[in-house]
């Protein structure tokens, strides 16, 4: 009995030993562990008293359990003076200079792409002396079909194709039916008629139209253009066009104009830009694969246009605008479009999913 009570003893000096002379709180439960772990001796001997012969088990287990229990408590309060020094020693490193200036606030937001996209096109066009202006979203058949010279068998104004507005019950009828209009076109009459030649405006803003798919959407958005004058030529609109893709696809770019039908202008022309990624080649070195943008083409379609036609300023005659007169040029693009081309978005519905870790990319 006497070499266990010595042994237990020993264990006693040893573990006060260590906590006194632990310099961190790291050590400090390095010794713990080495004298209370579970595989420590003192608590393998508490586990063997139950062996003892009966009448030492009293005195060698009150003598153990002492022993821990004086061992812990040597180990809280040398935990607590440590941390104590610890905490002073941090505070003298890692003072705070509550003179700096703060922490700047982290952004509250960014313009949405289609935004950025829209602004960075009026831009351009407002370099080339164009006027920005906006027309309503509900608006007259009269301005969004007839007045662009629309036949009245055109499958747009079909009522599967367009979103028509309906007069409240009760309500007298109208001489006009109204809609969600199809396109920002209708402000070329309207602005027409608010303005005398000459005039240069480009009309962003909302157009709705009965498609939902990768490439379309009920809701989205599109830029108008209109210019017209005396002598304004369909090499204006090139030039023009040429001067917008260079700005917005690069200095490298080119357009070429392929003919079309539009019912608002005469001549109509599509308007291609060559391809940004393959630089026109139509294959993408250094394995000449096909060039995925393109199709390998080495052109991108990115409007319409064409040369307004002498109906639509036969609607504005009374305004100044006189057919045998003057002439200009017309072009329409998506917004979308033009953002899906410069940043690689492969789905249009992308754009209205609202999903950040999408929108942040464009910041």
């Amino acid at each position: 009995m006497s070499d266990l009570v010595g042994q237990i003893e020993r264990i006693r000096e040893d573990a006060l030993a260590a906590v006194a002379a632990a310099r961190t709180t790291q050590e400090l439960e390095d010794a713990r562990v080495r004298f209370l772990g579970r595989k420590a001796e003192l608590p393998n001997l508490l586990r063997g008293v139950a062996d003892l012969p009966p009448q030492e088990r009293g005195a060698v287990g009150k003598l153990a359990n002492e022993v821990r229990s004086g061992a812990d408590a040597a180990i809280t309060a040398r935990g607590a003076e440590l941390e104590l020094e610890e905490l002073r020693e941090r505070l003298e490193h890692d003072r705070v200079d509550v003179t700096l200036p703060g922490t700047p606030p982290a952004p509250i937001g960014r313009l949405h792409l289609l935004t950025a996209t829209r602004r960075e096109i009026e831009d351009v066009f407002c370099g080339l002396g164009f006027t920005v202006v906006e027309g309503p979203e509900v608006e007259l058949v009269s301005y969004n079909f007839d007045a662009l010279n629309h036949d009245p068998a055109h499958p747009a104004r079909a009522r599967t194709d367009t979103f028509y507005v309906e007069a409240p019950a009760g309500a007298p009828p109208r001489a006009d039916e109204v809609l969600l209009r199809t396109h920002t076109s209708p402000m070329q009459t309207r602005a027409m008629q608010r303005q005398p030649p000459p005039i240069a405006i480009v009309v962003p803003g909302r157009v709705y139209r009965r498609d939902s798919d990768a490439t379309h959407t009920p809701q989205f958005h599109q830029i108008e253009g209109l210019a017209v004058d005396e002598d304004i030529t369909l090499a204006d609109l090139k030039g023009t066009l040429l001067a917008f893709a260079r700005a917005i696809f690069g200095d490298e770019r080119e357009v070429r104009l392929r003919p079309h039908f539009f019912p608002f202008t005469e001549p109509s022309v599509e308007v291609d830009v060559s391809c940004f990624q393959c630089g026109g080649s139509g294959t993408r070195t250094p394995a000449h694969e096909r060039c995925n943008l393109c199709k390998g083409t080495g052109w991108l379609e990115i409007l319409g246009s064409g040369m307004v036609d002498p109906n639509v300023f036969a609607w504005v005659r009374d305004h100044g605008y006189d057919p045998e007169r003057h002439q200009g040029f017309a072009f329409g693009m998506g917004i979308e479009r033009i953002a899906m081309l410069k940043h690689g978005v492969p789905d249009l519905r992308l754009f209205y999913d609202n999903d950040v870790r999408f929108l942040r990319q464009f910041g």
